[in-house]
């Protein structure tokens, strides 16, 4: 079948990228499984690392990248209701591994899930066919198969951090930094359909301009200086309730430093690295929350597809390339030129 390959790893990852006719069919599914085909596909932060390698996972090249999808059901495994064929559906890439059941272990009553991720530890969904558990499936109806594809996972990821997470109640005051990426634009939708004003940061001066358009209430340029006193102005002093940060060690600190009093600082990445220096004295004193977000449930995911159903909630689409075009998509995506999300559309 026709899918895109990350050929070996390294940097830039867009040089190491093929579009072939023949990569190895699919399997049959298995027991609890549904076979797909991809309407349309979307980018993730997580395509570049897997491109340039991943610490602690040894991943074997050639392989197809892709953690977001809409696409069809063409057949059911067993145990499967047949009623899935025909079913235009997005794909949450996070499969939950069973918790272990070790004897002498505490109970797993607060334990966070452990996934892995189809994208990631398995070929993911730059291809034609891909199979995928039932479980992981939401339909969306006859809903325009890019904009299904750019919902998935980061809007999940997004909702999980600041909504079941953070606990992010209507009205807030909200930081977004890097706004321009998948998930902070889906941060953006998601505070503004709360009613939450919202403070975001960008280096570039279009992007902010564009988020203007999409709602945001304030722009910060960042040129790497300390703009907490930028965002503690605009709330005339008192902080904003919430900043969700996937930059890390750049801005991490200017977010503690904007926080209200009982505030949450929520992560769902580092792209500008881990070792991020922080202020432990604000942290206890002013009772914040430090909160780390790894993608979401089946049941956020089903809540998720309701919003998007009904028309409350949309992704932001940066711009759509044909398969063959895959090392033009990736390229954008390491420039970081996107504003929203780069779709793949299979359909042509």
């Amino acid at each position: 079948m026709k899918a895109i390959v990350c050929t070996r790893q390294g940097s830039p990852v867009s040089s190491n990228v093929r579009f072939v006719a023949d990569w190895p069919d699919e399997p049959a599914p298995g027991a609890g499984q549904v076979m797909l085909r991809t309407l349309a596909s979307a980018f993730n932060q997580m395509d570049l690392w897997v491109g340039r390698g991943i610490a602690g996972l040894n991943l074997a090249y050639p392989r197809v990248s892709g953690c977001d999808a809409c696409a069809e059901v063409e057949a059911v495994g067993p145990g499967v209701d047949v009623a899935w064929v025909g079913q235009r559906v997005i794909v949450n890439a996070a499969v939950a591994l069973p918790p272990r059941e070790t004897p002498g272990d505490p109970p797993n009553s607060t334990l966070a899930p452990d996934y892995q991720l189809i994208g990631e530890h398995h070929n993911g969904m730059f291809r034609q066919r891909f199979t995928a558990p039932v479980t992981n499936l939401a339909p969306v109806g006859g809903a325009d198969p890019v904009q299904a594809a750019a919902f998935g996972l980061t809007m999940l990821t997004a909702y999980s951090m600041m909504v079941s997470k953070a606990n992010l109640r209507a009205g807030q005051a909200v930081l977004i930094t890097g706004i321009g990426g998948g998930v902070a634009t889906s941060a953006l939708r998601i505070a503004k359909l709360l009613g939450c004003p919202v403070c975001v940061t960008s280096r570039h001066q279009w992007k902010l301009a564009k988020a203007r358009e999409l709602g945001a209430d304030f722009g910060v340029l960042d040129t790497g200086q300390d703009w907490s006193r930028d965002v503690r102005g605009w709330t005339n002093k008192r902080g904003v309730d919430l900043a969700v940060d996937s930059s890390g060690k750049a801005t991490h600190l200017a977010c503690i430093k904007s926080l209200a009093r009982g505030g949450a600082y929520v992560t769902p990445g580092c792209t500008s690295g881990p070792d991020a220096v922080t202020d432990l004295a604000r942290i206890f004193w002013n009772q914040l929350r430090i909160l780390g977000s790894t993608m979401g449930t089946n049941e956020e995911f089903r809540e998720l597809a309701a919003l998007f159903r009904a028309g409350a909630l949309a992704p932001i689409v940066d711009q759509v390339f044909a398969p063959g075009a895959c090392a033009e998509a990736y390229q954008r995506l390491e420039a970081g030129e996107q504003f929203g999300k780069i779709v793949i559309d299979w359909r042509g």
